[in-house]
């Protein structure tokens, strides 16, 4: 997989739009990312990652990962959409000082998720896992810096 373009280059290709900040949405994303990061707390406890439930997981830890990048870019005043929406998102990591090699995770995980969404993609449990500690390192990070 090659690297992930800058956002600045999604927001020359028009991929990203500036508009004005949205802040009643982003609240609403903030709300429903909270929401799916203590359902998963919740499920790990209860029931834990397995090879039946490895998809569900990574699903879910990328949502909550992106509800919350989304949040921020749209109290910025930037909106994704069109082809490559996602991967403009993620790039966005980079604006919030993150690692290269957590850009480059995350973007391995919505290649993932694009997988099993459209091309019948199975996870083993072992990787959902590793993206199950990607969020729990990342979710109070990212939600600390929405401003």
């Amino acid at each position: 997989m090659k690297a992930i373009k800058h956002f600045e280059s999604f927001l020359e290709e028009g991929i990203v739009k500036k508009q004005f900040p949205d802040k009643s949405r982003a609240e609403f994303l903030i709300k429903e990312a909270e929401k799916g990061w203590q359902a998963l707390l919740e499920l790990n406890k209860k029931i834990g990652i397995n090879e039946n439930n490895a998809n569900i997981y990574v699903k879910n830890c990328y949502d909550v990962i992106m509800e919350v990048i989304r949040a921020e870019m749209l109290l910025k005043g930037y909106n994704a959409s069109g082809n490559e929406a996602h991967m403009a998102e993620v790039a966005y990591l980079r604006n919030l000082e993150f690692s290269e090699i957590d850009v480059q995770f995350l973007d391995q995980i919505r290649f993932f998720r694009n997988g099993m969404r459209y091309y019948g993609t199975i996870i083993d449990k072992e990787y959902a896992q590793k993206v199950f500690v990607f969020l729990e390192k990342n979710y109070h990070k990212i939600k600390n810096l929405i401003k």
